[in-house]
Order: structure tokens, then sequence, then C-alpha cells
């Protein structure tokens, strides 16, 4: 087989890129191809949203709060379908999806009353809810599967729809109704969604074949309700898995083995209400790291869990980025030295992501566009999702040094200094790392398509703006 060198050359950096030729040119066609859905997607979504115009180059400096954690607000709220009495959820974020969420939970029938600032909900589900989830509402976003567990333990059925959320490629719900099978479901699946039907939920010892979170959450609410012990091995074990746990013992559930990867269950009892506050978000926090870093601020993060974010700021240390534990929170000082950490022999280093407590996926978007702002070269590996790196095109053309190497696989070579660019957010994540980028950059960024980050991050402009960002919504 022939071979295609090329090499890129950065100072005293440069990096050779050899492989097969027929393998290049594969990786090519998969990588245009894949680019060009990308962007007439993002074009066309960015004309039905508004829009960020930031202007750069200014340090952050100041205190901030982190939201309630999105990834542990939504499998909560579906677990209190599983009593009919009232529980209360506090520190809620108030966030595009959550509202979603609440919407499809009143479309069942389900009652919620808020609070003023909406951030503290009591949701009770007196009657069961109606076992068909809406179609239109589940299409706008992923978490809408973890009402699958919940629906089918209380009402013996529950037809799920194909559920949206980020294009980031394909995400499986085999998982889901593996598990689901396993606790006693049939399933049947159409063109519309699946149709999962159990007279009786009965406990059983299930291996999960991939340990997904939302999977994990879903096992464990049908298996709260079914009868007999179940033992789930291969669990997901991230923080807003324990959070629904937690929860779920409030309720008077019986769970052994929170935070580990297997979960003892033991199901039939019948659950009650109770109070529960979601923990701050920890990517949030991982994303606040990032922005304190590259615009040379200084931040104090308030009630920033630091046992949730010991593999997070291992990473962050690693592109020369600091960070102190204080009784309250995490402060991020200034004057980092933003230097890169070879491994040992002086050897390129790696940043990969890995179930928990490894770097979680949703953050490796931030730690490649850190990584731009950082002395030296890293290798980004995200193994999870096909197209999450497909945003670097952007980064790009904002004069970073990056290889897309593969789909999964980045080069970053740094530091460059970024100027302003036009973007087309894709995604919560990439758009929160557009962000990064453009805070950080010289000169006038705008970023359409801004509704993917209100997904995910609530009033992110309002909230940057009172640490010195100059960032307007259009």
């Amino acid at each position: 087989m022939r071979t295609c060198a090329r090499r890129f050359e950065s100072g005293p950096h440069a990096v050779v890129n050899t492989v097969g030729f027929q393998t290049y040119q594969f990786l090519r066609f998969r990588l245009d191809a894949g680019l060009r859905t990308w962007r007439s997607w993002g074009v066309q979504r960015a004309s039905n949203g508004n829009q960020f115009r930031v202007i750069g180059g200014r340090p952050l400096i100041g205190t901030i709060m982190p939201q309630g954690n999105k990834n542990e607000a939504l499998p909560v709220l579906a677990a209190c379908c599983l009593t009919d009495q009232p529980v209360r959820l506090e520190n809620l974020p108030k966030i595009e999806d959550v509202l979603i969420m609440r919407q499809i939970l009143e479309e069942l029938g389900i009652s919620l009353e808020s609070s003023e600032d909406q951030s503290t909900v009591v949701v009770q589900a007196k009657a069961d809810p109606k076992p068909d989830l809406p179609s239109e509402l589940c299409a706008k976003m992923r978490g809408s599967v973890t009402l699958a567990g919940p629906i089918l333990a209380r009402c013996g059925r529950v037809f799920l729809p194909r559920p949206g959320g980020d294009r980031i490629g394909r995400r499986r719900l085999d998982t889901h109704l593996l598990a689901l099978e396993g606790l006693g479901a049939s399933i049947t699946a159409t063109a519309d969604g699946y149709d999962v039907r159990a007279t009786k939920l009965v406990g059983a010892d299930i291996l999960l074949d991939e340990a997904s979170v939302t999977a994990t959450e879903n096992a464990i609410c049908a298996a709260v309700m079914a009868e007999g012990v179940t033992i789930l091995r291969n669990a997901a074990s991230e923080p807003h898995v324990q959070g629904l746990c937690r929860m779920l013992l409030n309720m008077g559930a019986r769970i052994e083995g929170i935070g580990s990867n297997t979960l003892h269950i033991h199901g039939g009892g019948r659950l009650h209400g109770a109070t529960h506050r979601i923990g701050a978000d920890y990517q949030e926090i991982g994303s606040f790291i990032s922005l304190a870093a590259v615009t040379g601020g200084e931040l104090f993060i308030q009630e920033a869990d630091c046992a949730d974010l010991r593999m997070i700021r291992n990473v962050f240390s690693r592109l020369g980025i600091e960070t102190v534990a204080r009784d309250n929170g995490l402060l991020v000082p200034a004057s980092q030295s933003l230097e890169i950490v070879n491994d040992w022999g002086g050897h390129v280093p790696k940043v990969d992501d890995a179930p928990w407590p490894g770097f979680p996926a949703d953050l490796t978007s931030t730690a490649l566009v850190t990584a731009t702002q950082c002395k030296g070269t890293v290798l980004i590996h995200e193994k999870m999702y096909e197209s999450r790196l497909f945003f670097t095109d952007s980064l790009i053309s904002m004069g970073a040094r990056i290889i897309l190497c593969d789909p999964h696989r980045a080069v970053v070579i740094g530091p460059d200094k970024l100027h302003g660019a036009r973007m087309s957010s894709p995604d919560i994540r990439a758009g929160m790392a557009m962000l990064i980028a453009a805070l950080c950059a010289e000169g006038e960024s705008v970023i359409q398509n801004i509704v993917q980050i209100d997904r995910g991050f609530a009033d992110i402009d309002g909230r940057l703006r009172q640490l010195g960002a100059r960032i307007e919504r259009e």
C-alpha cells in the first residue's frame, strides 16, 4: 500500500501524520461528508434562532455560582412518576431541556408547582400518568428517554418515541431496551418508537452491555418497583446517577453500592414523597475553569464539590491550569502557566474520555478549545460520538492549529492567538467551546443557533457579563 505523508510545521513543533493512502482517502471522504452535513444543518438551524455577539480579549474576574446539574435534573423529574405523593426538587437549572421535560410531564397529566424563580418545583403524579409520551416534545431532547423506566414501572406500559437531542453521532437505545427486557418487559419496535409492556417486573441479574448513564437510570427506576432483588452490573456511576439514587433512597427505595459499578436494588416497596436538592453541574464548572484560564482571569466557583472534580482538575493540570480547593468552592487563580505537561520521556500527552470516574465525554470539546491557548501539543481522543469533534472546523477558521485525524481524534498545537469569526453552534458542548474561543479571541465573533447553548446553560450571557465579558444576545 502506498503511503501519503503530510507535515504540519509550527516553530519548534512539527507533527507528521503518515497513513495508508487508501485509508487517508477514505477518512477524508467521510470527514468531508460529515462536515458538509454539519455545516448545512448548522446554517439551517441558525436562521431559526438568536445569536450571541461577543468581543473577546477581556479577562473574566469574580465569583460565580454553577447551576444545578442538567443531567441529574432530567432523570429525577422523571423519577417523580414512581409515587403518587408530592416530590420537592430544589436547585433546578433554568434551561431549555428542563422546560421541555416539565412540558412533557404536564402532557402526561402530572402536576407541577414552581417557586417564583423556577428553581424549586413540587411534582405530583397523583393518578397514573398517560403511558404514551408526546412525540413532538420528546423529539426535542434526548433526556426524554429517562421516562421509560418510571412510566413502565408505574403503569405497566410506555410508548417511547424516538428521542431527539444533540447531533453528535449515533446514540443507541439497545442498552435501555435490553435492561427493561431483562426485568420482564416485552418490546415491540414500530416506525415511530418502541411499545414497552410488562404485566409484572421481576428482579434479575443484569449486565449492561455498556455503562450508559441514562440506561442505568432507567434500569434503576424500573428495578425499585420490580418484585425481588436486581443486581445491576456495569452500571454507570456518574454524580448524577448517584444523585438519582439518593433521591430514591429518600423516597423509600433500598439501593446498595451507590457510586460503584454494581448496584443491588431491593424492589417491590411502595415509594413516598421526599425533598431532593440537585447537585452542582460539574461540567459547567469545567467550562468556568477553562474560561478563567484562557482569558487570563481569576474566578471563584461557589459550591463546587471537589470530590466530583478530581479527574477534571487532573486533566486541566496537565494543560497547565492549576485550581485551589476551598471549603465552599474552587478557586481558579490568575497567572496560569498554560503549558502542556508532556508524558514521561517527552511524549505527546493524550486527553481522552472514559466512564466515571474518568474524564467526562461532554468536556472533551472544552479541553480541546482550552488546549489551543496552551503551549505544546496534545492529542484529544473523544471515543463516544463520531460527530462531536467536527466543530473544530470553526476553531481552525479562527486561527487554531488543529489536525482532525479522524472523527474521534484531534491533535492540537498551541498556543495561538484566535481572531473573531462567525460560527453556528451544532450542539450544547460545542456551543460552549465556541463561546470560550470567542471570549479569548481578538475582535468580534458571532455565534448563531444559540438555542443549543441555552439547552444546557442557564442565562450564560447574563452571568458572564457580571464577570466582565462583553457579550450580547441579539
